[in-house]
Formats: structure tokens, sequence, C-alpha cells
């Protein structure tokens, strides 16, 4: 069976190329957000095995997002993507419960390898 990802990212473009990148891979995209609060809404909804969560998103940052999601389901398996230059913001993402980041532009080796990585 394959494993089930929720894409969150504010950028049409980011959540299609991620998409890409893991479907060809063989993953199952069961949703996506383009803001903080309906990548949480969604995390509830949906219960994926995998998030990718864009840092930097309107309403609700991506690491707020990740900390409501972990308090919720503990158990939850963020991969956090971040732009060059927000390193620190990848610390805090860490320290809110994000399992692992990929940096943007992706490189798909390097998000497949996070992504398994996560998943174990």
């Amino acid at each position: 069976m394959s494993h089930t990802v929720l894409v969150c990212d504010d950028a049409v473009f980011m959540r299609t190329m991620l998409s890409d990148i893991l479907q060809q891979a063989g993953f199952t995209i069961v949703g996506e957000a383009d803001t903080g609060t309906k990548a949480v809404a969604k995390y509830k909804e949906l219960r994926p095995d995998l998030v990718t969560m864009d840092i930097v998103m309107p309403d609700m940052g991506g690491i707020d997002a990740v900390r409501e999601i972990t308090a919720f389901d503990p158990r939850a398996r963020v991969v956090m993507c971040s732009a060059m230059g927000q390193q620190a913001l990848v610390v805090d993402a860490i320290q809110a419960g994000a399992k692992d980041f990929v940096v943007k532009p992706f490189q798909p080796s390097r998000v497949l390898e996070a992504v398994q990585r996560v998943l174990g």
C-alpha cells in the first residue's frame, strides 16, 4: 500500500512540483492546503502518513501548524520545506515537531530521501 501525503504550501507551483515528485515515486497525494489553518484542518480530516509543510504561509505559519498537528497527533510525520536563508526557522520547526526538512528549490532525490527517512 502506498503512503498518503498532505502537501501544504501557499504557492500552487510548489504544491504541484512536490506532488509530481512524490506521485512519480509511488506516493498517494490525499490533499493539499494553501494556508496553515487549512493544513491543520486537512490533517485532522485525512490523517495522512506524511505532511510536507511550507514554513511561510498566510494566516498561520507552517511552524504553528506543525505545533497544532503534533499536539493533535504526537506521531504525525512532517517534513518542512524552506527557502534558502530560513535555516533558523528550520530549527524552530524541528523543535515544534517536524521530523526533517528540504530546501527549495526542490531536488527530487533530496525530497525522496527525507520522506523515506521520516517514514522509516
